[in-house]
């Protein structure tokens, strides 16, 4: 029944057909049961593993390193090789893209925990009235038409429709549905708002909110899928992950590579077609297969086989920084996604404040003999711990608040007119409540305020274990007083009263509204000397203006505590005994913001991305909490800036649009609202980053790019999530962010330097296929030479420190490219040099170095027909491995050369020198020694083809080799001085293919 919260109580039992004494009867269960299903939330079918498995291979850079593992062995194969050689490439090529399959399988299979935990959320039992009698059954066995009671601290088991009140009152804490920082006071009257919103529907009982106080009756009118937390559940379902602007990049440059590299290939093959009737192939068919050998080993050198790899690493070491800053990543793309955050949509209660209550204002009467002079106390602390000190009005510290008169009958009375309970959870290591919160928050204050007669107090307190200390304070006064009669709070009364006996003298303690209280007081206590005054028109005005200052500007719930004495041996509390009463003060809690947000929020504004305030709670409260919290400094005026869900829902089109770049602060929302305003910001085009703690949050946490829960928060929120703050501390978020761009820097830097290294790869196949020269590298040569070079340098560039300035940055544009036109030419500048040299190595061996043959240029480009004329020379020279093993090294050394002109995109080496990262230091160390192994090493020598090189040979390699570091000083210099920099032959900025960040 969807309309329960707009049907009066006899119309929803009439649709049930349900006698409310009597309940539902044996057979009405089972035809409701067959109607409407189980209470249970279904289980959904998780994605079987092989399909898991098969998901991660749906990757473009992946299927390019399955084509380069299938064609490296089919090279091998044309070659004539069938042993360990013929499958070193594609091995190391598919251990490559098992380990990537692996971390994907991990991520999914986590991913799929949080509509599980949603459960966890469903009530265990109820009780349940059926065919005229109670009984305790499990809450999956609830139908739609049963009559169950609830009371305090039940986990509601369904969605139910009040239909009954069995005490004065029934308050409700739905914190995790809605987010409201209070808990809600429920009713019997039907609702009549239109467009009524979760926090509306004030007669509904919604399945997995805590009863917090009071008992009633209530008809279930959903289970399973069609309750709230269903709902919830089925927009997870709906929604599918977004994918992350790095692997969006990095699959458009996986695309612009395959056709570079395509086309590259094709053209080797015609440039050589009038080579293919030489007479060192045999024929014209053994020739176009011999070119395409070669086009096929270009393309090999070209696929950066280690690059999906040492993303991962990347990404997997930037996990691990940022665990050591509180923030725990669950899915790995999300660390890059931060960089790119432009908005943070942050829940407000537990995010940015405590979701606890906490009494931060107290104001009583100090003295009359001046005039009536109320005193202002502040508290600090905003959390259930009872940590936190009495400040006065100048902000001195009270060395013993119990020592003021009116300070201590406010801690008696906040702990003898109390009906919750605090204690410590030794597990979480936190303080927790049973009860309603702003009970709680008088109980922790008068932990705070401590007990009188005591010189070491509140200090004593401290050497209490944290189990003792949690009520310490609250038990001595129940100890002192016995509790003999209550009066609960009603709404008419807006109060509630307890009577206590301690000594043959009997009083009551009463706490409510002020302005229910301030109307049944005559007398008031004085802060100094303990007298009772009669409460005159000027102190009472005065008490007024101060009750307006904090619940107006200050927007805090005030309650108003007073006391009386009662006749000696008096048994009951009457309404009429609550009148005549003695003013002891006022107290002002809220949900405090936490206390490192405001220089959070600062930073993000440096860092160009806006704050969201999105909340449940009710605009004037909101609007305070962001007031506090720094988020409204800009600001002069709210209007255009602060919403309600309602108001944002009735703008028309173009003024949400408008409305979308300006908001700041979005209120009164229920968890389909937080779903739609991600979406719709990011249908323009911006980066959303979601946090939150509560179930409600988990669909939008789910739907933004990257979900952000709180490490206190639910189990849901958490599933749902990208990553988690372990501190709760949105400040972590910042520290992430700046660590999500860092991570993207190196990305970037990693990705320049093996393009720029494959492309030298490419230029010499190339190039000694134009020059008609023999073979510079063979295949297996070319796999070491990418092992060597991609893997250990690559990933070590992932521990390039942060920019010093990183924060200071605008975010980078979602459809930035990965590679600009200007860093593309850079590459190729780079890549040129590094394949000229290696070839240069190639062909100094046979012209010139001592220990070669010294022939004429012009014999070797005509070495094919060496065979078919009469030389000066064997013709076995040209199968001499002394050139490729110069050529293959001289690859390597410039390519950690290379390596280090990566420590910055643009800094030179003076300012950023090769030690400040050590690690690329150790790498380039270790890699020239692993290739020093092949060389010097026999077995290893022959399996790759190479032989042992000469001083001299060595020297000729360094000076081919540095001249790289001197080129990229070039061309940074003119990256730098971007007056001086030219503008490369593109029409647009980005060579790259743009496209839309989020495909809808």
């Amino acid at each position: 029944m969807e309309d329960a919260f707009a049907r009066s109580v006899s119309e929803v039992l009439e649709f049930f057909a349900v006698d409310p004494s009597k309940g539902l009867t044996d057979s009405q269960v089972a035809e409701h049961a067959r109607l409407y299903g189980r209470n249970v939330l279904p289980q959904e079918q998780s994605t079987p593993f092989w399909r898991l498995v098969l998901k991660q291979f749906d990757d473009l850079l992946v299927k390019i390193l399955i084509a380069s593992a299938v064609v490296s062995f089919l090279l091998a194969l044309m070659n004539g090789e069938t042993g360990l050689s013929a499958f070193v490439e594609p091995s190391v090529i598919l251990m490559i893209l098992a380990a990537n399959a692996a971390v994907g399988v991990i991520t999914e299979t986590n991913a799929e925990k949080a509509l599980e935990e949603l459960r966890a959320y469903q009530a265990d039992v109820a009780t349940v009235l059926r065919n005229g009698c109670f009984s305790i059954l499990p809450a999956t066995d609830l139908v739609p038409g049963d009559i169950v009671e609830v009371c305090v601290g039940c986990k509601i088991p369904a969605d139910m429709r009040m239909i009954k009140m069995l005490s004065d009152h029934l308050r409700v804490d739905q914190a995790i549905l809605t987010g409201e920082s209070c808990s809600v006071e429920k009713e019997l009257d039907s609702t009549i708002a239109t467009n009524a919103v979760y926090q509306d529907k004030t007669n509904i009982l919604f399945s997995g909110t805590v009863v917090v106080a009071g008992r009633a009756k209530a008809v279930v009118v959903g289970v399973g899928s069609n309750t709230a937390m269903g709902s919830i559940r089925d927009s997870m379902l709906r929604t599918e992950d977004e994918v992350t602007p790095l692997k969006k990049k990095l699959d458009e440059f996986g695309t612009f590579l395959a056709k570079v590299i395509a086309g590259i290939c094709v053209l080797v093959w015609i440039v050589n077609i009038g080579h293919f009737r030489d007479p060192a192939h045999g024929g014209l068919l053994r020739g176009a297969i011999h070119y395409f050998k070669i086009a096929v080993a270009l393309a090999v050198a070209a696929i950066p086989e280690g690059l999906p790899a040492v993303v991962t690493t990347c990404l997997a070491l930037g996990t691990k920084r940022m665990a050591r800053l509180n923030a725990i990543v669950r899915s790995l793309p999300s660390v890059e996604t931060l960089g790119c955050t432009t908005v943070i949509c942050s829940d407000k209660t537990g995010t940015l404040t405590t979701n606890m209550m906490s009494v931060s204002k107290i104001c009583v009467l100090q003295s009359v003999n001046h005039g009536p002079i109320a005193a202002q106390y502040s508290v600090s602390g905003t959390t259930y711990a009872p940590e936190g000190f009495i400040f006065d009005s100048n902000g001195i510290q009270l060395e013993i608040p119990a020592q003021y008169h009116s300070l201590l009958h406010i801690a008696m009375c906040s702990a003898l007119c109390n009906e919750s309970v605090i204690q410590y959870n030794p597990e979480k290591r936190i303080y927790e409540k049973i009860g309603e919160s702003t009970e709680v928050a008088l109980r922790v204050l008068a932990e705070k305020i401590g007990l009188p007669g005591f010189d070491s107090m509140p200090s004593a307190l401290n050497m209490l274990s944290k189990h003792e200390r949690a009520s310490y304070c609250n038990r001595y006064w129940e100890n002192q007083f016995k509790k003999i009669s209550a009066l609960e709070f009603s709404r008419d009364r807006k109060m509630m009263s307890v009577l206590c006996s301690r000594k043959q003298m009997d009083i009551m303690l009463t706490k409510g509204a002020p302005e229910s209280i301030l109307s049944r007081c005559t007398t008031i206590l004085c802060n100094d000397d303990g007298s009772t005054v009669p409460l005159t028109a000027a102190i009472r005005a005065e008490l007024e203006s101060r009750f307006h200052s904090f619940a107006g500007k200050e927007t805090l719930r005030c309650l108003a505590l007073a006391w009386k004495k009662m006749p000696t041996g008096q048994q009951a509390l009457s309404f009429h005994d609550e009148k005549e009463l003695t003013f002891i003060g006022l107290v002002g809690m809220l949900d405090p913001p936490r206390e490192e947000v405001r220089n959070a929020i600062a930073s993000c504004m440096t860092a160009g991305i806006r704050v969201i305030v999105v909340t449940g709670d009710n605009k004037t409260t909101a609007e305070s909490v962001c007031q506090k919290i720094g988020a409204f400094n800009h600001l002069e005026d709210f209007a255009g800036h602060s919403y309600t869900a309602s108001e944002f829902e009735q703008l028309p089109a173009l003024q949400k649009t408008m409305a979308l770049q300006r908001m700041s602060l979005f209120t009164r929302v229920e968890p389909s609202h937080k779903r739609i305003l991600v979406e719709a910001l990011q249908h323009q085009n911006e980066v959303v980053a979601m946090t939150g703690d509560g179930v409600n949050d988990a669909p939008a946490l789910k739907k933004a790019d990257i979900g952000i829960a709180m490490g206190s928060g639910t189990a849901v929120a958490k599933s749902a999530s990208d990553m988690v703050l372990a501190d709760d501390n949105f400040a972590t978020i910042i520290a992430a962010v700046a660590e999500g761009r860092a991570i993207y820097n190196n990305t970037k830097q990693f990705i320049r330097y093996m393009i720029s290294s494959n492309i030298g790869e490419v230029v010499c196949i190339f190039f000694a296929a134009v020059l008609g020269i023999p073979d510079t590298l063979m295949p297996v040569q070319l796999l070491w030479v990418n092992l060597v070079t991609d893997g250990l340098p690559a990933t070590a560039i992932g521990f390039n420190k942060q920019d010093s300035d990183v924060m200071k940055a605008k975010p980078r544009k979602v459809n930035e490219a990965v590679v600009s036109g200007w860093l593309f030419f850079r590459y190729l500048v780079i890549g040129a040099y590094v394949g000229l040299a290696t070839i240069a190595g190639f062909i100094w061996w046979f012209v010139y170095s001592d220990s070669g043959p010294k022939i004429p240029y012009t014999e070797l480009m005509n070495f094919d027909s060496c065979s078919t004329r009469e030389t000066a020379y064997p013709c076995s020279i040209f199968s001499d491995r002394h050139p490729s093993t110069v050529s293959m090294t001289v690859l390597v050394v410039v390519e950690m050369f290379n390596a280090l002109n990566n420590l910055s995109e643009n800094q030179s080496l003076i300012v950023i020198p090769p030690w400040s990262n050590l690690w690329l230091v150790a790498s380039i160390v270790l890699t020239i020694l692993l290739h020093m192994l092949i060389l010097y090493v026999q077995p290893l020598a022959v399996l790759f083809s190479v032989t042992p090189l000469s001083w001299s040979e060595w020297t000729v390699v360094l000076y081919l080799s540095f001249p790289v570091i001197i080129i990229d000083e070039i061309l940074k210099f003119f990256s730098r001085n971007s007056g001086l920099r030219f503008t490369f032959g593109f029409r647009r900025g980005d060579l790259l293919p743009k496209k839309e960040l989020h495909d809808k």
